[in-house]
């Protein structure tokens, strides 16, 4: 894997600081640069991201989208599933996947150009857990089929939630990342669904905003 990823090492350093920082290993720094020279390769031609610059698509979207991890901890430790929503180029999904080998990913985007980098970034990092939905999230006919959906700068809560709350089992959860705290959204919610915890998240490197929402069925 380390012949995708042509970056100097200061570059490598920054990844392996960051993972540390969110109590991951640092060799996980390998298959997060293979991923991330792929998705600098692809961009260039496909705009799969307004962040063109390798630095800073280190801690916009690799750590920011680890820093969620490990509430992901019971889910891929029993093999559960995972649907990250309008992922985009796989974010957070494919890092979460790397990262979490027990967990299922599934990678909901309608856009298919995003969809054929995405296809083509698992095949080539080996990510057997990982498969690619090119559909709209509301026409995924998947109904409870999830522990856990997440979106990550997709939609409003209420918005997510009628979206892809169809996806979730019973039990299931709603992980949504946000940036400030997001009160008015959590004020919105749909009646049959409650706030279960909002955690803020730290990410290495960025001095911003971050909250992990967790949402539910209500009981």
């Amino acid at each position: 894997m380390n012949s995708l990823a042509p970056f100097p090492p200061e570059l490598r350093r920054t990844l392996e600081a960051g993972l540390r920082g969110l109590a991951l290993e640092p060799a996980l720094a390998d298959p997060l640069l293979a991923y991330l020279a792929l998705l600098v390769r692809w961009n260039k031609t496909y705009n799969l991201t307004a962040v063109r610059e390798p630095r800073e698509m280190v801690g916009k979207h690799l750590l920011d989208s680890l820093a969620m991890h490990s509430h992901l901890d019971a889910i891929a430790a029993a093999g559960g599933a995972l649907a990250d929503l309008g992922t985009g180029a796989g974010l957070p999904g494919i890092p979460l996947a790397i990262v979490k080998p027990g967990l299922r990913v599934t990678l909901v985007e309608s856009n298919g150009k995003k969809a054929r980098f995405m296809r083509a970034a698992v095949r080539e990092l080996g990510l057997a857990r990982v498969c690619v939905a090119e559909s709209r999230i509301e026409a995924l006919d998947e109904p409870g089929g999830f522990d856990a959906i997440t979106a990550r700068a997709l939609a409003t809560l209420p918005l997510i939630i009628e979206l892809g709350g169809h996806l979730l089992k019973p039990g299931g959860r709603l992980l949504a990342m946000k940036g400030v705290y997001p009160h008015e959204e959590i004020a919105a919610l749909p009646a049959g669904w409650a706030l279960l915890a909002a955690y803020p998240l730290r990410v290495p490197g960025l001095d911003a905003e971050r909250h992990l929402i967790e949402i539910s069925r209500a009981s």
